[in-house]
């Protein structure tokens, strides 16, 4: 089975609280192939994240933990993924560039489960 990298929308975005638990369901996450993030890695670099806590600032995604994807990133994460030839295509990319317009949309945060 390939590991899968998932993404949802925190709804009620807390700056000082620790997310640290693997809650997928709460944030109604989408999965997708963390093989795919490897074709993406340059391109998210560039993109201003935090690791588990408004604390850790960062870029890219924690590929092994817990990444908060800030409202003013999602664009940028946005035309990564559309850009992608498989975003037309695969369901699960489908569903990942779904959740990212509906957070660009609601000004929300994305929580990102590494692998």
């Amino acid at each position: 089975m390939a590991c899968v990298a998932e993404f949802g929308i925190i709804d009620e975005f807390e700056e000082d609280k620790e997310y640290l638990d693997y809650e997928p369901r709460k944030y109604n996450c989408v999965a997708i192939n963390d093989d795919i993030l490897n074709d993406w890695w340059n391109d998210l670099t560039l993109i201003k994240t935090y690791f588990h806590c408004y604390n850790r600032p960062s870029f890219a995604l924690a590929r092994w933990g817990i990444t908060l994807i800030p409202p003013e990133s999602l664009e940028a994460f946005y035309e990564i993924v559309s850009k992608d030839r498989r975003s037309r295509s695969l369901k699960e990319m489908i569903n990942l560039m779904t959740l990212l317009r509906k957070a660009i949309l609601e000004n929300k945060y994305v929580i990102h489960y590494g692998v």
